[in-house]
């Protein structure tokens, strides 16, 4: 069983990075893709390139838009999928990893959505960077994603119904967090799950680069976010938020002392209750512990 998988690629002026993009989704042979193209007038090649590929697509269009959150609205309103994801037309898509996520999904019923092992490539398309993946709530309202660890878009993919239940829409109120503010959305009804497989890769193009020229104002807008969600959390939930903030306290202070209990006292947030492996005897992926 393929289920639709709609992915939605937002561009403008890519013209160098594009077709690699596109490659990297229509090449790996998985049958049952909804792949949407939304580029905003363009001016480079970037429209030519597309038209290559226009029979494979399901729907694009160049037209002057509000940005890059505004065509994601675009693109998601035409998606037909059951599963949904976005890749920049810079970013790529590891082999075969649509069939992961169709597998993934088919063989767990209760994982809304998840997320791949986070990487990077560099301008030639290198593999150059693996990172570990965020996946606790928690760690955002503390704020730790101020050492640079996020959700990677590129790897994470969700199901249609969580997309509808957090009202079908990323948010065109935030220049640059747009995605983080749709994650803390998620958050609310539905727990992240990871996997170690590779799914997608984001480019590190230079220091001009806009998601690395205004990564500080990326960084104020989630404090906003999370300052705005945080008026929202129940009293369990501040209460777990203060106890986490008070271990690490001590953690560091007492390492030896207060290893034990620290780690006991997250083991409901480890690791292994949302990591997905793959099972080489049962050929497909399952829950860690099951």
């Amino acid at each position: 069983m393929y289920p639709k998988i709609s992915i939605v690629t937002p561009t403008y002026n890519q013209g160098s990075y594009i077709e690699e993009c596109i490659q990297s989704i229509l090449d790996q042979g998985y049958p049952n893709i909804d792949y949407i193209i939304i580029d905003g007038g363009s001016t480079d090649n970037t429209v030519d390139i597309i038209k290559k590929y226009q029979n494979q697509l399901s729907y694009w269009v160049s037209e002057k838009d509000e940005g890059l959150y505004d065509a994601l609205n675009k693109g998601f309103k035409k998606a037909t999928g059951e599963i949904f994801g976005w890749l920049n037309s810079d970013d790529i898509l590891h082999r075969k990893s649509l069939f992961t996520i169709a597998d993934i999904f088919n063989s767990q019923a209760e994982v809304q959505w998840v997320q791949g092992h986070p990487t990077v490539i560099d301008q030639k398309g290198r593999i150059v960077l693996h990172l570990n993946p965020m996946f606790n709530k928690y760690d955002f309202f503390l704020k730790e994603y101020h050492d640079g660890t996020f959700i990677q878009q590129e790897s994470t993919f969700w199901k249609r119904e969580l997309w509808e239940k957090t009202g079908s829409y990323i948010s065109t109120n935030y220049k640059y967090a747009g995605d983080f503010e749709l994650w803390m959305r998620f958050y609310k009804i539905e727990r992240l799950y990871t996997t170690p497989a590779m799914i997608g890769a984001f480019r590190y193009r230079g220091e001009e680069q806009l998601s690395v020229k205004y990564f500080s104002e990326y960084l104020k807008e989630c404090d906003l976010i999370i300052d705005e969600h945080a008026k929202f959390l129940k009293p369990e939930e501040l209460s777990e938020i203060k106890k986490i903030k008070y271990l690490r306290s001590m953690k560091q202070r007492f390492p030896f002392l207060a290893r034990i209990y620290y780690n006991r006292v997250l083991a409901r947030y480890a690791e292994n209750k949302n990591e997905i492996l793959f099972d080489f005897k049962r050929n497909q992926f399952k829950l860690n512990g099951n």
